[in-house]
């Protein structure tokens, strides 16, 4: 555990794996421009190479170093949102290694919102590419001891800057085509994006497509899963399993009784503080050698519909019905 953003950076530019944390959840960050250190990024997160990397820059000047064309939809979506969890998949210049952007010709790009990941980023000088600093296709870390929960021994360093306060992955906006698309829901609104964009359309994983090469990361159909069984209910009181014990995710004033453990996110069910405590409180929840996790889904709105996405990626195929 470090706390010198200088020595994150110095670190990064020798090549090394360093954990640091964002708005949205903490990232596992390595040089974007080095082939033989982005592959480090993989081995360590036991990730496959046909999930592509996001590059985190300091500040729109970098772009240049990365990124072959901006479209005018890109402009306006940076200008609206950045610094911020939004992150824009673009055209990439060639010499971006192929490892980043799973061998496609796009790359999704974004600027933190968070002081101590633009204090790093400054000082290393150079894109960083970072994936949420977890083992593949786990529950997202979002404070520094989430990440050595799961790393420890397989990184070299991890840079705590406290929980992140977002709590859920950046949303990815494709806009090399001419009609952008969203490609993952995430910290920024699509209610948000529509005032700059218009109505856009939001894409769909596709399950016989889980071994191709990505557009972005996050939209494999089984993904931020705990180990525990995880089961999803659309109602107000769910009802408690019927054999063995369960935890209960939920928010609002009243749950039944019978359940093992309960993690509220949000009494008042506020969307932003629910999506803040989501990945902590299902890392709880999985932490107690629980038969099964029931969920209750959210509204299908503003943070509610990124919500309901990581939830429907991490449930047990038995519940993964449509949003009600």
């Amino acid at each position: 555990m470090i706390d010198d953003p200088d020595e994150a950076a110095r670190l990064l530019c020798d090549g090394k794996l360093v954990a640091f944390p964002t708005e949205t959840v903490y990232g596992l960050g390595v040089d974007a421009m080095a082939p033989s250190a982005v592959v480090r990024v993989f081995e360590a997160k036991q990730r496959p190479k046909f999930d592509p990397l996001i590059v985190h820059l300091a500040d729109v000047e970098m772009l240049d170093q990365i990124v072959d064309r901006l479209p005018d939809t890109g402009q306006r979506l940076m200008k609206a949102f950045w610094p911020g969890p939004l992150t824009i998949v673009v055209p990439k210049k060639e010499q971006v290694p192929d490892l980043v952007t799973a061998g496609r010709s796009t790359v999704g790009v974004r600027i933190p919102d968070h002081p101590v990941a633009l204090a790093m980023l400054r000082a290393a000088g150079r894109p960083i590419a970072a994936p949420s600093a977890n083992p593949f296709g786990g529950v997202s870390p979002t404070t520094a001891h989430h990440v050595l929960d799961g790393l420890e021994g397989r990184i070299h360093a991890v840079i705590d800057g406290g929980p992140c306060r977002v709590g859920v992955e950046s949303t990815v906006v494709s806009v090399v085509e001419a009609e952008p698309v969203v490609l993952r829901t995430g910290g920024v609104l699509v209610e948000d994006i529509e005032r700059v964009t218009g109505t856009i359309r939001i894409a769909r994983s596709d399950p016989g497509r889980d071994n191709a090469a990505q557009p972005a990361p996050g939209m494999l159909s089984r993904h931020y899963a705990p180990r525990t069984p995880l089961l999803l209910t659309n109602t107000a009181d769910p009802p408690v399993a019927s054999a063995g014990r369960s935890g209960l995710l939920t928010w609002g004033l009243s749950w039944p009784p019978g359940f093992a453990a309960v993690e509220c996110l949000s009494a008042t069910g506020d969307l932003r503080e629910c999506a803040c405590r989501f990945f902590a409180a299902l890392r709880s929840l999985d932490s107690l050698n629980l038969d099964a996790i029931i969920a209750r889904r959210f509204p299908e709105r503003d943070l509610g519909r990124a919500l309901n996405e990581r939830l429907s990626r991490a449930a047990d195929d038995r519940s993964r019905a449509p949003f009600e």
